[in-house]
């Protein structure tokens, strides 16, 4: 099968790799989409994600979506999937067996392996190949009627969900995203959704800024030539992972408001301006992926076809280096999907 492998910064390569058989507790799946996520981005153009540098070939790809090829369960298993069947995978693998592992808080247990990531040696292989074979746990069906494209938004819908869910909820509240990438644009759609009674959205940029606005946001901030107005929003999503963006976000929420940090801001001392987080007992709170959050994105992209516009660029797989190209430029693109070596006739 083929699959799409990083070596190193600069070093993508298509190899032909075996696909392995299902067992008993495992589907096979053909992939036929996988959207680029910033951690993919940051494999190919600098070999590593933060502190996690790649150290053995590393198949890419943790937002994917594809039809059960074969499921290693037996065939008079009530649980067993039909070929065919649409599907998405949850990207976490948690140890449950460390004694510091909360059920709570999977999130952030020891012990976690995500789909397509350098952070463990060996290292977590992917999803951008032509098979994956995964564990039922893992499984996520599809509604009948949702594009697999859209299929592929079920990972980073569910860390915006997430992020809203660390919030304390957004129904009723006054909502800003900080950042308008893939994951401020989804998570200001599901606020919307989830019964914000206002979101804002803030960029540099005026293309996401135009999409955010498609997508229901009440007002925009063009961050260039704009101020983000002060004191006025229940929640923050700082989406943007800049320091002044965070700091932006303390002066934006009311006092005694909340902001969420789900932006991956830099593991490097940086200048925050924290006084108002006192004098105004602000919380501030961290989000990191996220867990049951994926079947409530599933939920809402089968019901809404407005987060298609999420996806501006779609490339075959054989064209992974120019879709990558394209996908470093928020200036031109959101989420950029590829069509994979299984998704002829999809989609």
């Amino acid at each position: 099968m083929k699959a799409l492998v990083a070596h190193g910064a600069g070093d993508l390569r298509i190899e032909d790799r075996e696909a392995r058989e299902p067992g008993s507790g495992e589907v096979l799946i053909r992939m036929t989409h996988g959207g680029i996520c910033g951690s993919d981005l940051h494999y190919y153009k600098e070999g590593r994600v933060g502190a996690f540098a790649i150290t053995e070939p590393l198949v890419l790809g943790h937002e994917v979506a594809g039809r059960v090829e074969r499921d290693g369960r037996a065939s008079d298993d009530p649980n067993a999937l039909p070929v065919g069947t649409p599907v998405t995978l949850h990207p976490a693998s948690y140890d449950r067996q460390n004694p510091e592992f909360d059920p709570a808080r999977p999130t952030i247990s020891p012990g976690a392996r995500y789909l397509g990531s350098a952070a463990t040696t060996p290292h977590t292989q992917g999803g951008f190949s032509e098979f994956v074979t995964a564990r039922t746990d893992q499984v996520r069906v599809l509604p009948e009627g949702l594009p697999l494209s859209r299929g592929v938004l079920a990972e980073p819908l569910g860390v915006g969900l997430h992020a809203i869910a660390r919030a304390g909820g957004v129904d009723g509240r006054r909502v800003l995203i900080s950042g308008s990438g893939p994951i401020g644009l989804l998570a200001l759609r599901a606020a919307v959704l989830a019964g914000a009674t206002e979101v804002w959205a803030s960029d540099v940029l005026e293309r996401p800024l135009a999409l955010a606005r498609q997508l229901g946001a009440a007002g925009t901030v063009a961050l260039r030539s704009e101020q983000v107005p002060t004191r006025a929003f229940d929640v923050v999503i700082e989406a943007a992972g800049v320091p002044a963006a965070t700091s932006t976000a303390i002066r934006a929420v009311r006092s005694g408001g909340v902001v969420v940090q789900v932006g991956m801001v830099p593991g490097t001392p940086e200048p925050y301006a924290l006084a108002e987080l006192v004098s105004r007992e602000i919380d501030l709170r961290g989000a990191f992926r996220f867990d049951t959050e994926i079947d409530t994105a599933i939920e809402m992209l089968a019901r809404d076809p407005l987060f298609d516009l999420v996806v501006t660029h779609s490339f075959a797989a054989d064209d992974a280096v120019a879709a990558f190209a394209v996908a470093a430029d928020s200036a031109v693109s959101s989420k950029v999907v590829l069509r994979l070596w299984g998704a002829e006739g999809e989609d």
